[in-house]
């Protein structure tokens, strides 16, 4: 019922839960932390965790990054 009947047909609407799994990804990529991203998404951090970890892209430069800062403070 949110999209229109040419959205329905597109690859928009793939799946269902396209667009969702695409916002659910976007925020865990963005450093957004896990329990936060579980809360807005309605899942469990396990949940959350098993479906879309492997979803997480180009973290690995920043998380290198705040690890040394860490160890350096």
């Amino acid at each position: 019922m949110a999209l229109t009947p040419e959205q329905q047909v597109s690859p928009l609407a793939a799946r269902p839960y396209d667009l969702r799994h695409a916002a659910v990804s976007l925020w865990l990529n963005a450093g957004v932390a896990a329990p936060d991203v579980a809360e807005r998404a309605g899942h469990g951090v396990d949940v959350l965790l098993k479906v879309y970890a492997k979803c997480i892209d180009g973290g690995a430069e920043i998380a290198n990054r705040r690890i040394d800062d860490a160890l350096a403070a």
